[in-house]
């Protein structure tokens, strides 16, 4: 693992605490839980583009905490420099990072459809079962 990936990784364990704990901003806070998913550095790790899931079905409400996150980026700047001891921390970018969601409501949907189907076989077994008794 070379030095850009060790920082990126740094990068992301930090973030993810400096978010949670240092973060004030109300439309951050009203998103519930944030992860950091990815962070991805320039090569002269001037700038990381940092990739954000928000576990909120609220399209909105993630948008604001999207919002929130990026007015914090510089705030965010100093005490992460600070701990990964880097002399010039990278710029902060911020991006929402919709797999987890997906993932969540994609899951959900193979449930429902297993749960259909289940359903309806056990409808079918029992209509089934009940004609063949009945011959």
């Amino acid at each position: 693992m070379g030095r850009k990936e060790r920082v990126e990784s740094a990068i992301r364990e930090q973030l993810a605490d400096l978010i949670a704990r240092e973060v004030k901003d109300p439309r951050v806070q009203a998103a519930g839980v944030l992860g950091v998913s990815q962070v991805e550095c320039t090569p002269d790790l001037s700038v990381a583009r940092v990739w954000i899931s928000i576990y909120s079905d609220d399209a909105k409400v993630a948008e604001k905490a999207l919002a929130g996150l990026r007015a914090a980026a510089g705030f965010l700047r100093g005490p992460l420099g600070r701990r990964l001891q880097l002399q010039r921390p990278p710029e902060l970018r911020f991006d929402h990072d919709v797999t987890a969601v997906m993932s969540q409501k994609l899951r959900d949907i193979v449930k429902e459809d297993e749960a259909r189907a289940q359903a309806a076989a056990t409808g079918d077994n029992t209509g089934g079962d009940d004609g063949e008794k009945s011959d």
